[in-house]
């Protein structure tokens, strides 16, 4: 594993426990706070204003037509739709059947990489991605109680499917522009189209956000500030910087990382307790995203002959006798 490799593996990992850990502050927001369309709205525009003001800090880059187009379709389908349709299904349904379904994005991935990237899909990456979401069901079934039922969950269930489908999408037609440009360019442009697009219809949903009233709390704002700087910025900052260092595969695997962090926070703060099915699951995830990543190096063999090299270049075709 080179320098690359593992600083994707870095990139990828935080900014799927920065995601992880917006989803329960996510549903708190939508339950009292914000509006979906509120929300992702606010998102976007500060997305906006921070990587076009951190764009002044790096060397401008010159965006190619063609990968211009393929940044405001990501910014439409990655940024704004993902973001508007992760906060819809939470205000329907709860954090732990979101996750749930969240981790079904690496099949949907892997079967569009293989279709529009050509990836291989060894027997070891499925056998990996098997694990991961066993372990991610695991601990979402057996730990789901009584508060896990949403006030519409197939409402909730259909916008998650949608989100899945969506984000998938985005990690596989952002691929190639992830690797060409820094993620600064990448950000601020899908950003930008994220917000013009939902800039008309946040006017509206602003004046009827709580959080933007005097009844607001210090704890609502602290909530709305951790999705800004950490799952907004800090978050979608990472993943393109993944992206280039990655497969798509692989990036998407870390995404059954999301509801073990999901889990750990709600039994810090008291919503959850420890029973033996966490840690089993966050073996099962754990293992399966090392098998995801571990790089296998294969041995080239000839059927007759193999190759010899020597100090000097020389070069000897050894006959294999049998």
């Amino acid at each position: 594993m080179n320098k690359e490799h593992r600083q994707g593996l870095f990139a990828v990992f935080f900014a799927n426990t920065f995601f992880g850990l917006n989803i329960p502050v996510t549903k708190a927001l939508m339950a009292d706070w914000m509006t979906p369309m509120g929300y992702t709205a606010t998102r976007m525009i500060f997305g906006t204003l921070v990587f076009w003001a951190l764009g002044t800090f790096f060397k401008k880059e010159k965006v190619e037509k063609k990968d211009l187009i393929v940044m405001l379709l990501g910014g439409l389908i990655g940024y704004l739709g993902t973001q508007f349709l992760f906060s819809q299904s939470l205000e329907y349904t709860s954090p732990v059947i979101f996750a749930l379904l969240m981790a079904l994005t690496p099949v949907v991935v892997l079967i569009l990489s293989a279709i529009f990237l050509q990836e291989v899909i060894p027997f070891q990456k499925v056998f990996g991605i098997g694990m991961s979401i066993s372990g991610a069901a695991l601990i979402i079934l057996l730990g789901a109680n009584g508060e896990a039922n949403g006030s519409n969950n197939l409402l909730g269930i259909f916008f998650a499917l949608f989100c899945v489908f969506a984000y998938s999408v985005y990690l596989v037609i952002t691929r190639k522009i992830s690797i060409k440009y820094q993620p600064v360019t990448i950000a601020k442009w899908m950003f930008l189209i994220s917000a013009v697009v939902a800039m008309p219809f946040g006017i509206f949903e602003f004046q009827s956000q709580k959080i933007y009233t005097v009844e607001t709390t210090g704890l609502a704002i602290s909530l709305l500030v951790f999705a800004l700087l950490f799952s907004s910025v800090l978050a979608f900052f990472l993943m393109p910087y993944a992206l280039k260092r990655l497969e798509a595969s692989t990036v998407s695997i870390f995404m059954n990382w999301q509801p073990i962090v999901a889990s750990i926070l709600g039994i810090i703060v008291g919503q959850d307790m420890l029973t033996w099915d966490k840690p089993l699951a966050l073996f099962l995830v754990l293992v399966g995203v090392y098998l995801v990543t571990k790089r296998k190096y294969r041995k080239v063999k000839e059927k007759n002959r193999k190759l010899l090299l020597l100090p000097g270049n020389i070069k000897f075709r050894v006959r294999k006798h049998n």
